[in-house]
């Protein structure tokens, strides 16, 4: 006769006020991140730690327990704008679809989806100047990062490049190993010409920079695309 085997123990189920405290945590991150956004744009990228807590109506301490030290301030805001322009461009793209079609048939324009991406960066820069100096000059932040979190939007944006150059080049039987190599070249081209334009004294309409930017990238992705097949890495 064999040992009756031990019925199966259910899994512990989650204490509810764990689980409300987590959310609670949760939210109260995200207003004094939301907070520190509105600190950024009175005070500018050089904000401190008091004018934050102000608007937020709470203490220092309060901030610090919740996102962590000056550190962990800035990687929440950069957080909160990546997610920010990642939203944009998925809606930009979405509502571009139509064209992005028209792009994909032989002698089509690509333009209209490098235009959709490349306005959603710079639409960035425009309405939120002081968050976007915040994010890139991180002034409240001694010394180096373990993670660049610059390096984490210029991956959202070229994300989105490479998707659209990826698309591109398959539908018309090409290569696409060089889509991320186009994309990530693409993204450093735009930022630095955002920069530029930022602190531009007459700068041009955001419209007329975008154009002039989405012109250059299409003139030589639509050479590529439009073109005749060629062997790519070939150096014989």
């Amino acid at each position: 006769m064999t040992p009756a085997e031990p019925a199966p123990q259910e899994a512990p189920r989650p204490d509810g006020r764990d689980v409300r405290w987590a959310e609670h945590r949760k939210e109260r991150r995200r207003q004094l991140v939301e907070a520190a956004l509105r600190a950024i744009r009175t005070h500018g990228p050089t904000v401190g730690m008091d004018e934050i807590s102000a608007v937020a109506g709470t203490s220092k301490t309060v901030v610090y327990r919740h996102l962590g030290d000056r550190v962990g301030l800035y990687l929440a805001v950069c957080e909160s704008v990546d997610e920010l322009i990642l939203s944009e461009i998925q809606r930009a793209l979405a509502d571009s679809v139509g064209e992005q079609a028209a792009a994909l048939r032989p002698g089509g324009d690509p333009r209209p989806a490098l235009t959709a991406v490349i306005d959603s960066y710079l639409r960035l820069v425009e309405r939120d100047p002081e968050v976007y100096r915040f994010v890139t000059r991180r002034p409240i932040v001694d010394g180096p990062l373990q993670e660049d979190p610059m390096a984490g939007l210029s991956d959202t944006v070229a994300t989105a490049l490479a998707e659209v150059f990826t698309t591109a080049l398959n539908a018309r039987g090409l290569d696409a190993d060089a889509a991320e190599t186009w994309a990530h070249g693409l993204v450093g081209f735009v930022r630095e010409s955002a920069d530029r334009w930022l602190v531009s004294p007459d700068r041009a309409p955001r419209e007329v920079v975008v154009a002039q930017l989405a012109d250059l990238a299409a003139f030589g992705v639509a050479g590529i695309l439009n073109g005749p097949p060629a062997s790519r890495g070939d150096t014989t």
